[in-house]
């Protein structure tokens, strides 16, 4: 007697069970086709409306077939909504996708599929051997060295992180209880992106934005509300910090180091400092139970990029005491990132 045959949904859905596995297989087909319609600005024809592959074809100068092959693939994804009438729409998810609005990831899209990123995860199998970055392997030298000396890539970099915390800087300006006035010093703060969202709210305080030069001459602090609240100064984090500050900030930084060096930006912010004067160290905290988090997958990009991680509190609570500082309170946030308070002993 020969077998029943399956039955038919068994049979169309039989894929199902392996697609977690093809997910990871397929990873870089998607983050490829992604940067393909942010390159195009696929998400930006979309803005007024549906438009069939024909017709973004027409207006980007491209071929229709693959344009509809690749967006049927990042329809499947979320990201644009393929409909019966041949067209395709943006999702709420797709938004973030185009240029110039609130909240929007293009930069940080073309960041994270750049050439850049790309060759560094290609290098993992040897990172695991070896435990020098992907990065590192790649081009011969830091990422940091790198973008020292490579301007474009230096400027995709800083208004990707711009991009990546454009939402995120609102959301830690209204998690801490700023002081009414004093000098808030941004160590190492970018193009000034939380800064500005400080000072915005908090009318009492003035301002330093301390970076690289090439960084802070591209700030984001000109705004209206803040003349005359604010200066920037460039400098080397290893070196030496700007003193004289009530607060300082570290957003973002200690995680692209080892305990060394953040050892080394530690004790040049603690030299800044008065003995009860408070310093925020902004980052992601890993979970100490090996729960899900966003933060396991930014490990692995410190991995492959720099010699970087992410940390535990318990972890932070220990570089901050070898530094002079006192872990005084954990601040949560609506972000990826928390607020480690500590105090200057």
């Amino acid at each position: 007697m020969s077998a029943a045959p399956a039955p038919e949904s068994a049979s169309r859905n039989s894929h199902l069970s392996a697609s977690p596995l093809h997910d990871l297989m397929y990873g870089h087909i998607h983050a490829s086709a992604l940067r393909a319609v942010v390159v195009h600005r696929i998400p930006d024809l979309l803005a007024d409306g549906p438009l069939t592959a024909e017709e973004l074809a027409a207006r980007a100068d491209l071929q229709a077939g693959p344009v509809h092959r690749v967006l049927r693939l990042l329809a499947v994804r979320g990201l644009f909504r393929q409909h019966t009438d041949a067209t395709f729409t943006l999702t709420a998810g797709g938004e973030a996708l185009r240029e110039n609005v609130p909240g929007s990831q293009r930069d940080a899209v073309l960041l994270f599929t750049d050439e850049m990123f790309r060759r560094s995860a290609a290098q993992l199998p040897d990172t695991l051997r070896t435990g020098t970055p992907g990065f590192d392997a790649a081009y011969g030298q830091p990422l940091f060295a790198y973008l020292s000396s490579a301007p474009e890539d230096s400027r995709l970099f800083d208004t990707a992180m711009s991009s990546l915390t454009s939402g995120v800087n609102e959301k830690i300006a209204d998690s801490y209880p700023f002081p009414e006035a004093g000098t808030v010093v941004d160590v190492a703060g970018g193009r000034g992106g939380l800064l500005r969202e400080v000072l915005t709210r908090n009318p009492g305080l003035e301002g330093l934005l301390f970076d690289r030069p090439e960084t802070v001459t591209d700030h984001l602090l000109a705004s209206d509300g803040l003349h005359g609240r604010w200066r920037v100064q460039g400098g080397d984090i290893f070196t030496a910090v700007p003193g004289g500050g009530d607060l300082y900030l570290l957003k973002n930084i200690l995680h692209d180091f080892p305990d060394e060096d953040c050892l080394r930006i530690l004790t040049a912010v603690r030299t800044a400092m008065a003995p009860g004067t408070r310093l925020l160290v902004i980052d992601a905290l890993l979970p100490d139970d090996g729960a899900p988090h966003p933060a396991i997958a930014l490990d692995i990009v410190m991995l492959m990029t720099l010699k970087g991680r992410e940390r535990t509190a318990a972890e932070f609570e220990d570089l901050l005491g070898r530094a002079g500082f006192r872990l005084t309170r954990l601040v949560p946030t609506p972000a990826l990132t928390s607020i480690l308070e500590a105090e200057a002993v």
